[in-house]
């Protein structure tokens, strides 16, 4: 096993590049003794590197808190984003930093509402990936979540248009 994952890691490297430059960091152990420890797939979608390199996706550092425009990284630096995707690894860590326990179990990081009513929390919060049925489930969840949205946007329009017009 070390040695097919010690071929998957220089090879991976060699294709990859060193992804270590754009805030991704290695694991120390090649992802079938990842696999064998923890049962867990490590994966890395090469659409998403690509736009990482291409500066469209920005890998920030540890975040310390939310702000109301943005967040403060655990170095004390603060930036203002529009929009914050998280990617906690491969054990959700959710709740040691949302501190909400509504949405999220604190025992296993997971929302408390199965599949496939686990995508939607309260104000505006969403979580995606936590289906336990791969890909396919991280797929339905994005697809409600993008629905949610734009229904969302739809029904503000209309709202502010019955506001205008009966102004």
């Amino acid at each position: 096993m070390k040695w097919v994952d010690a071929l998957f890691l220089f090879f991976s490297r060699l294709i990859l590049g060193d992804t270590e430059k754009y805030g991704l960091q290695r694991p120390k152990i090649g992802p079938l003794q990842i696999k064998k420890s923890t049962g867990k797939t490590p994966v890395l979608d090469i659409g998403a590197l690509r736009k990482i390199r291409d500066g469209e996706i920005k890998v920030v550092p540890a975040i310390n808190r939310f702000t109301e425009s943005g967040v403060e990284f655990a170095d004390g630096r603060k930036e203002d984003f529009d929009d914050v995707i998280l990617a906690t690894g491969y054990k959700s860590n959710v709740p040691s930093w949302l501190k909400e326990d509504e949405f999220f179990s604190q025992s296993d990081g997971f929302p408390r509402m199965a599949f496939p009513h686990s995508w939607r929390g309260k104000n505006g919060l969403y979580a995606t990936g936590f289906t336990r049925r791969g890909l396919m489930g991280s797929s339905y969840d994005a697809s409600r979540i993008a629905a949610d949205i734009a229904n969302q946007w739809t029904e503000a329009l209309a709202r502010n248009i019955t506001a205008h017009n009966n102004a």
